[in-house]
């Protein structure tokens, strides 16, 4: 049967044998330029340049220098592996290696709980990665790894086991120190002298899922994240992919020295996104020096409850600089109380350094030793001041309550002084049947600046200008104090539930 070709279909053909020229005519072309592609069977490795070597980096030298030192670590433990105190919110997207439980056997089978039919008990397999600091065996990991442990196996880069004991746990960081039983003389690697910086190369080397001798490559993304995680959060981002297993593992820098140690991931969908985060050297360091003194940290404690200083707040009392940390509350018997610390105080400076913002003051009083002297700088009604604090022993105990009063229900206000100011309808506190001074807020405008600043109904106003209120008198003269004194907001201490807290509202209302 002989092929038909229509007109139309002469077209088409037409057309696509023109553009199979042109195709050709460019493939000439590029064979005949510069980036010549070979037709016969060549070496094509022997043709690559070698300036691409010079421009991509190879971490291979230094895999060879460090991984003796890399460890994983297999924990046995009479409950589910869990991340202690340290693990985000409901639902959070960071994931703190919590499932490190669940891992991959030799044969690919996934195990985790077991029991032992010798005593009838169920026990939990887990594991994570470590590395070692010494070489009589000290091993750092994270805590929640080795939490609970009874029984901890270290298994070395070249496959050997060894049993070991949890020398200490630091709950607030997520850090551990795990010494290896017996004599023995390993291979280790140090703490990074120097801090990295963002856009350093880094590489994770670790045992994710159960693949030890893992390791990736990536840079430091950024410095200083809070995620959360603890009061001391100062995380370096990094984009190495990091998984489960890689827990307690660490991050290299080109120099072959720990810069971090890995602790959790970004991740929506449960695997690496390219979001990891380790606790930096700096702070890792000093953490295991004092486990390995005597398996427990010790902490400067100095006893306030602390915000941080907004630019309103910042105008509001005086200042130019939002550094510092707000005191909304010295704790009752604190070392702060007893030195004579206000509520309302900004806190600039320790010994002379400057204070970044409350996390950097949570971080400095905590790095010193208990009972030392430190010289705190104020700013109060608008001008420095030193306050020399002895610090206690911060316990687990000693944290801010986050508990909440607060309650919606005003009671009668038929009879009450109620009153309208900058969006708020306020009332004093003791006509609302609270044993308490100051002004109750009633309802809030939506639209208001005092919404906007996070002022809520059932709040209690303490204080405007740093002036006791009790009264609607009270609160404007307050309020013609910051006038006088040419702010554009006035400080108000507010009452939220058991605790206190500032905020700057602008003393013009004006959201036409």
């Amino acid at each position: 049967m002989g092929l038909n070709i229509t007109n139309a279909g002469k077209r088409r053909t037409a057309a696509l044998l023109a553009g199979t020229f042109l195709m050709g005519a460019v493939g000439a072309a590029v064979v005949d330029g510069a980036g010549t592609t070979p037709a016969h069977a060549q070496n094509l490795s022997a043709q690559v340049p070698s300036s691409a070597q010079n421009v991509a980096p190879s971490f291979a030298d230094i895999v060879d220098r460090v991984s003796p030192a890399v460890v994983s670590i297999q924990v046995k433990s009479r409950a589910q592996p869990r991340l202690s105190n340290f693990r985000g919110f409901e639902g959070s997207p960071f994931d703190f290696f919590e499932q490190f439980g669940e891992r991959f056997g030799r044969d690919g089978e996934r195990r985790n709980d077991r029991r032992d039919e010798r005593r009838g008990q169920q026990y939990s397999m887990g594991q994570g990665s470590g590395f070692l600091i010494s070489a009589d065996g000290y091993v750092v990991t994270n805590g929640h790894v080795v939490d609970d442990a009874e029984e901890v196996t270290v298994i070395l880069n070249n496959g050997e086991t060894h049993d070991a004991q949890v020398v200490g746990v630091d709950e607030k960081t997520d850090l551990a120190l795990v010494k290896i039983q017996g004599d023995h003389d390993f291979p280790f690697v140090s703490f990074a002298s120097q801090e990295t910086r963002v856009g350093d190369w880094v590489m994770a080397v670790g045992n994710p899922f159960g693949l030890g001798g893992s390791v990736t490559a990536g840079i430091v993304s950024a410095r200083g994240r809070e995620i959360g995680a603890g009061p001391y959060d100062d995380f370096l981002q990094i984009d190495a992919p990091i998984n489960r297993g890689n827990s307690g593992g660490p991050t290299f820098n080109l120099a072959g020295n720990v810069v971090g140690v890995n602790t959790a991931i970004y991740s929506p969908s449960g695997g690496s996104v390219g979001i990891g985060f380790a606790i930096p050297a700096s702070i890792a360091e000093d953490v295991i020096a004092d486990l390995k003194d005597d398996g427990s940290v010790t902490r400067g404690w100095l006893g306030v409850q602390i915000q941080t200083i907004t630019p309103e707040l910042a105008e509001s009392i005086g200042r130019s600089s939002v550094n510092g940390a707000l005191v909304t509350e010295p704790q009752d018997g604190s070392p702060a109380a007893t030195a004579g610390i206000e509520p309302g105080d900004a806190i600039v400076a320790v010994d002379g350094k400057d204070v970044e913002n409350p996390r950097d003051l949570a971080r400095t009083i905590s790095g010193k030793e208990p009972g030392s002297k430190v010289a705190i700088t104020v700013w109060r009604d608008g001008k420095q001041r030193d306050v020399e604090v002895t610090l206690g022993t911060l316990n687990d105990t000693e944290t801010a309550d986050r508990g909440s009063d607060r309650n919606g229900d005003q009671g009668d206000q038929g009879d009450q002084e109620t009153s309208q100011v900058l969006g708020m309808t306020l009332v004093p506190a003791r006509q609302t049947g609270l044993d308490s001074d100051g002004l109750a807020v009633i309802s809030v405008d939506p639209g208001s600046a005092a919404a906007e600043a996070g002022i809520r109904s059932g709040d209690i106003i303490l204080q405007a200008s740093g002036e006791d209120v009790a009264s609607q008198s009270d609160f404007q003269d307050g309020m013609d104090m910051a006038k006088s004194e040419g702010r554009s907001n006035v400080f108000l201490r507010i009452q939220s539930g058991k605790n206190a807290r500032y905020v700057a509202v602008p003393v013009e209302e004006d959201r036409g």
